[in-house]
């Protein structure tokens, strides 16, 4: 079906037809959003050590567009083998693919109340797409509109593990689908008994590490959407659990082993032999601790780690003292990252749905940041500092190493971003709004929009702000594209 051809001849005039009605925008009755722009034809290169890495010649795309986009959406989102016939070589390819497919679920569907509608719903994301106002996700551009792989569109998902092997093989499965199709994935494994417990077989039990190693080489070993992006995978793990120092040390003490392997010559570089030959690489770690966790840890007091099978205290430890291990290793590597679970399920705004053990560590690139040229966008702040810009950004001396009082202004010493996740707003009945990564599927089966930082006018969590949203997909919804919700 191609949208662009819908006949105005066909507009319902029921005034009472059911279905979203449309105002045009920024485009035009009659007048196609690509005949409003000059299109020119580039050829898209990349460089790296040791020559090209990658080029397609005769890319077509606005005029206006840089050198960095060009190259970005030629290398990473045109869909079909290079060089072949099939192979995508034109933005207005691309975003017609996208944009006809979403358009043409939602005629199948029956959410517009005319074919008019549905026009414009094509023309205003088309315009938004090409004049760059806005873009979809990365799953979007890999998935949607390619014939022959699943329909998915979203970034991040949430899975659950038990403490049984069907449980742990079905973990390494299903990530591996999501990373195949171009998402992340999250995941707490707690309820996995640790290396401390026995088994009904009289030995004893992995302990979940041991399992988050066969889950990064599936991560390491599937790229995201089938491109050269790497998977994106979050781990997260309970401080009461009896492993937890072993998960806290993981990440760092392999580390070690790759600057090891650098003073002897492997190479260091992001993808080098010496980072592929560590475990633990494709994946943040997380420990998640409550507010009973964080008053001991102010106070010294003593810190109990619970076994899996029957709840029984294996050790006791000094709060304070773990506190100071994952500041340490976070220190030394980058990981593990802290969530606050109390504060996470205080905000919940769904609650009767059951609590949230395992969450979106992401916060979107709209989030201001101050500096010195004024409130900037972080997305903004990343892009025009890896250009080369310098921009200082005001930091309060509280965290600085030797903490302080009043605001200084800083410049990055090193820039990278971790990945990219989709954010979606919802508006609720009374008036309030909720911003959140993607869907999340209840084992209720309802779907429900997954929480990341709710504005504080919900933390009542007002009854009506019931975030049911149903996929668009139809017919072809992915096997995995009900989100799973970990409870």
């Amino acid at each position: 079906m191609t949208i662009t051809e819908l006949s105005e001849q066909s507009v319902q005039s029921d005034p009472k037809a059911k279905g979203v009605r449309l105002e045009r925008c920024f485009t035009k009755e009659g007048v196609h959003p690509y005949d409003e722009i000059e299109w020119e034809r580039r050829d898209a290169k990349i460089g790296g050590e040791g020559g090209t890495v990658f080029e397609q010649k005769g890319v077509e795309v606005p005029k206006f567009w840089s050198m960095t986009a060009t190259n970005v959406v030629a290398s990473k989102y045109f869909r079909g083998k290079l060089t072949s016939p099939d192979r995508e070589w034109s933005v207005k390819q691309m975003v017609d693919r996208v944009v006809d497919r979403i358009t043409k679920w939602g005629v199948e569907g029956g959410y517009f109340a005319t074919d008019r509608d549905a026009q414009i719903l094509s023309d205003e994301l088309k315009y938004l797409m090409v004049h760059q106002h806005a873009s979809f996700n990365s799953p979007v551009w890999f998935n949607i509109g390619v014939e022959g792989v699943p329909q998915v569109p979203s970034a991040c998902f949430i899975l659950s593990v038990e403490d049984e092997m069907g449980s742990i093989l079905d973990w390494f499965k299903n990530e591996g689908v999501i990373f195949k199709g171009g998402s992340g994935s999250g995941v707490n494994v707690s309820r996995i008994r640790s290396s401390r417990e026995q088994l009904s077989g009289g030995g004893y039990a992995s302990g979940p590490v041991s399992f988050m190693r066969g889950a990064d080489s599936v991560a390491g070993s599937i790229k995201s959407g089938g491109t050269t992006r790497r998977a994106a995978k979050m781990v997260v793990l309970d401080a009461d659990h009896p492993d937890v120092r072993e998960f806290v040390w993981c990440k760092a003490k392999e580390e070690k082993k790759a600057w090891a392997l650098g003073e002897m010559g492997y190479d260091m570089s992001l993808n080098g032999e010496a980072w592929r030959s560590i475990q633990f690489q494709n994946a943040n770690n997380s420990v998640r601790v409550t507010d009973d966790f964080m008053k001991k840890a102010i106070a010294g007091q003593e810190w109990t780690l619970t076994a899996r099978t029957d709840g029984a205290t294996l050790e006791t430890v000094n709060a304070h003292s773990l506190l100071k291990e994952i500041s340490r290793a976070a220190w030394e590597c980058g990981d593990p990252g802290m969530q606050f679970d109390t504060t996470i399920n205080d905000w919940h705004t769904s609650p009767v749905s059951g609590r949230i053990n395992g969450s979106n560590p992401c916060f979107p690139g709209d989030a201001r940041v101050h500096t010195t040229q004024g409130l900037l966008p972080i997305a903004d702040l990343f892009e025009r500092t890896k250009s080369g810009e310098d921009i200082a950004v005001y930091t309060h001396q509280a965290t600085a190493e030797r903490p302080g009082s009043g605001v200084v202004t800083s410049l990055p010493i090193a820039v990278m971003q971790n990945g990219v996740s989709p954010i979606v707003r919802l508006r609720f009945g009374n008036g309030a709004e909720l911003r959140c990564t993607p869907l999340l599927g209840t084992p209720g089966r309802r779907d429900l929009e997954g929480p990341s930082l709710s504005p504080r006018r919900l933390r009542r969590r007002p009854r009506s702000a019931r975030a049911l949203v149903r996929s668009a997909c139809g017919a072809d919804r992915p096997p995995h594209g009900r989100w799973l919700h970990d409870r």
